[in-house]
This record gives structure tokens, C-alpha cells and sequence, in this order.
């Protein structure tokens, strides 16, 4: 736990730099509604609130992609800025990287034959390294950066007590503050937990076997430790590959891309929350690669359940049982919530989405509906859902990309029937 000091001096530089951004921006979109409208100036200062998470830092940059998911109590425009943070962190240096490993093994070339100290990959919480094994096989290193899970810690701390703060103002009453703040703080330093990444990409691997052209490397626990994941190294990773494939394998990599989500939502409940285009690469050779499993979910078999009869009833149209599917599903009711104008309201959008032709249909529309219903109607999503659904949601861009026509609804209908009525992998 970070000391009252560390806290305090890092709150006050949170607070002064928080100050210095959002004090003139303010002022910038109350001068952009005047003369632009409201729209105009929400939007000026969403994006200097996304300005003021990447001058934070990367565990901020982090929260922020968390935060952007909650959709349910988050304005959408804030959402969609929230949506496009990206960790843009510089890669270790040399000696940097050879601390990391210092404090990951007590003797690297012990276990490393070769370790090309030059990342392949770098984000907030650690680099990648390519790596060769004394048995000659080539692997990938995920090295935590040092001194990282202090910081975050300390970051999430001063988030989380800011927010405590905040929760009891007026305005933010019938809001979740501190439950929203709870979950992103587990995400956000769940990330840093590389024992439990690790046993999450073997799970990964072992439930997604079953999807035709999905591979998901193997992780090397003999070599692997609390600081450093080393897996099976993947040449050839580009997420430009589909541009170069024809119009049928194009076809393939969305429908894989897409049954992969469908497999963790409804069969498995073991969801992978981060499938962004950084996670997700295709290969020449027809196969879709996931990565980094720091930010998966598992659903509670109620919530599973729940979920893929959801989906269901949606695919058939069936707008009333939907609505009761998310009531059911919700962690709570704000006090003058009206669940009844709800059930209305949602029951009519499913309705209105019903058999809407598959190059129509959007996912984000819908659940950003259905997240607006949800807001006005003091309805408060249970987090556990709103984060496999991000998957969901993300992917939704890249499927649409790869394949225009592809019908969300009916390529669920066949793995909604494993994970309702046939065989699921165990928890």
C-alpha cells in the first residue's frame, strides 16, 4: 500500500496538472456552446479530458480504456474519445531492459540462449522480446517494466479516493461512482498479475481450439515467472495481412474473428476484454492470432446464461424476454429508476432491430441505445457484462472491415445452441 506521503504528492501533481487542462478548457467549450452549440462545446472538453489522461500517464491511459467500456453510465461522446486512447509509451532501454530481467530471473542466460534486447513491442505495463531458448526454439518475452506496479498502484489509489470525493456531490447521487471505480481499479491492476495472464492464455488457448484458424500461443510455464511471460513466438504478425488476401479469405478471417468472441461469451464465459487490433493479428496463411489476455473476465454461469439468452431472444426477436434479461442481469436500481418504461422502451428497440439486413445492422448502435435506455431509466448494468460485451463491440469494426455482409445474428445462432443446450468446457 503506498505510504500517506507518496499519495499526497501524488495527488497534488494530479490535482495541479488536472487543474492547468480542464480550468481553461472550461472556458473553451463554454465559448464553443455559445456560438457552436451544446454539442460543439461537450466535445471540446471530452477531448481535453482525453488530452489530460495521456499527459497523466500511463496507468491513467489505462483506466481511461476501462472507463471508455462503461457505456451505461458514461456519456457516449465520451465514450467514443475514451475509445481511441492508445498506450504510447517508449520501449525500455538497454540498460532498462537488462534491470527488468534482473529482477524477473536470478540468471537469465540460464534460460535464455539469446535475448535480442531491442523490443518487439512495447506498452505501459511491459515490453516484448524476441528470445531463443537454450533447446533452439524461438520464443516471445513479455517483460514487466520495473517499478511499474508501484506507480500504478499509487495511480489507482489517488484515482479511486478522488473519486470517493466526488461520489458524494449532488450532481453524481444516482451515479455508481464507487462501484465503477472498483472495477476499473482490478482491471487496470489486474494487468500487472502475469501468473494469472499466463493461465489465462493457456485457457484461452485450450477453449478457442475448437474455432477453425484461431491460434493463441502457447505459454512456456517452465520459463515463465511473476515478472515475465515467455510463449511461443509468432512470425509474420501484421495487421495489414488481410489487405494482401482475397475476398474469400478475407471472409474467413471475420467469421473466425467473430466465432473466437461468440466461443467466450456463450460457451466458455472465459472472455478475452481487450480484443483491439493490437491484440488481434491475422497471418498470410489464413489464421487469427489473440494476444494479451492481462484484461480477460470470468462470467458467473448465471451471468453466461443470462447473456447467450440475450442474444438469443434478440436473433429472434423476442424484445420483452430481452428486457427482462437485462433487469435481471442488473447490479442495482437508482431510486426513482422506472423499470417499467424500460421493459417498453427496450422491448421496441430489439423489436426495431429484428431482421434488419446484416449490412444495416450495427452493434454499437444498438447497445449505445441500449445503454441511453439504461441511463434514462436508472438502470445500472452489472460490470460483469458490460466488459465482455466491449469485446464484442470492438471486434464489430474489424469484422465490418474484413467483411461487409457479415451477419452478426445468424453466426451466432449455431455457438449459442452449443452454449444453451450442448457441451461447454468446465470453469
Amino acid at each position: 500500500m503506498p505510504t500517506r506521503r507518496a499519495l499526497a504528492v501524488r495527488a497534488v501533481y494530479v490535482c495541479a496538472v488536472a487543474a492547468a487542462v480542464l480550468i481553461p478548457a472550461t472556458f473553451g467549450a463554454l465559448a464553443r456552446t455559445v456560438f457552436r452549440g451544446r454539442a460543439a462545446g461537450r466535445r471540446h472538453l471530452y477531448r481535453r479530458l482525453v488530452h489530460l489522461v495521456t499527459v497523466l500517464g500511463p496507468t491513467f491511459v489505462k483506466a481511461g480504456q476501462v472507463l471508455g467500456t462503461r457505456r451505461d453510465v458514461l456519456p457516449a461522446a465520451l465514450c467514443d474519445e475514451l475509445s481511441v486512447l492508445q498506450d504510447s509509451v517508449p520501449p525500455l532501454r538497454p540498460a532498462e531492459t537488462a534491470r527488468a530481467l534482473r529482477e524477473a530471473y536470478d540468471d537469465p542466460d540460464a534460460v535464455f540462449a539469446e535475448f535480442d534486447t531491442e523490443p518487439v513491442a512495447s506498452g505501459s505495463v511491459a515490453c516484448v522480446y524476441k528470445a531463443k531458448l537454450h533447446s533452439g526454439r524461438e520464443v516471445a518475452v513479455k517483460l514487466r517494466r520495473p517499478d511499474v506496479e508501484r506507480l500504478m498502484t499509487l495511480d489507482v489509489t489517488v484515482i479511486q479516493r478522488v473519486a470517493a470525493v466526488m461520489a458524494r456531490l449532488p450532481v453524481m447521487r444516482d451515479l455508481p461512482v464507487n462501484d465503477v471505480m472498483r472495477h476499473m481499479g482490478g482491471a487496470v491492476l489486474g494487468q500487472l498479475d502475469f501468473a494469472r495472464e499466463a493461465a489465462s492464455l493457456r485457457r484461452l488457448r485450450a477453449n478457442l481450439a475448437v474455432v477453425p484458424r484461431v491460434w493463441v500461443p502457447l505459454v512456456h510455464l517452465e520459463q515463465s515467472r511473476p515478472r515475465c511471460i515467455v510463449m511461443e513466438f509468432i512470425p509474420g504478425l501484421d495487421v495489414d495481412a488481410p489487405r494482401r488476401c482475397s475476398p474469400a479469405a478475407r471472409r474467413r478471417f471475420a467469421a473466425s474473428g467473430l466465432t473466437s468472441i461468440y466461443q467466450m461469451l456463450f460457451v466458455d464465459g472465459f472472455v478475452h476484454c481487450d480484443m483491439h487490433p493490437g491484440n488481434l493479428y491475422f497471418t498470410e496463411r489464413a489464421q487469427v492470432v489473440v494476444l494479451d489476455a492481462g484484461f480477460s473476465v470470468q462470467l458467473t454461469e448465471r451471468l453466461r446464461r443470462l447473456f447467450a439468452e440475450f442474444f438469443m431472444n434478440m436473433s429472434i426477436g423476442r424484445g420483452d424476454r430481452c428486457a427482462e434479461i437485462v433487469l435481471e442481469s442488473a447490479e442495482g436500481l437508482r431510486d426513482n429508476a422506472d423499470p417499467e418504461g424500460f421493459q417498453v422502451r427496450m422491448a421496441d428497440l430489439v423489436h426495431r432491430n429484428h431482421k434488419v439486413p446484416a449490412k444495416e445492422f450495427s452493434l454499437i448502435a444498438f447497445a449505445s441505445e441500449m445503454f441511453d435506455l439504461q441511463r434514462k431509466f436508472g438502470v445500472h448494468a452489472a460490470p460483469e457484462l458490460i466488459f465482455p460485451l466491449l469485446s464484442l463491440l470492438v471486434i464489430e469494426g474489424t469484422v465490418r472491415e474484413l467483411d461487409p455482409d457479415m451477419d452478426f445474428q445468424e453466426t451466432a445462432k449455431p455457438v449459442l445452441m452449443r452454449g444453451l443446450f450442448g457441451h461447454r468446457n468446465a470453469a
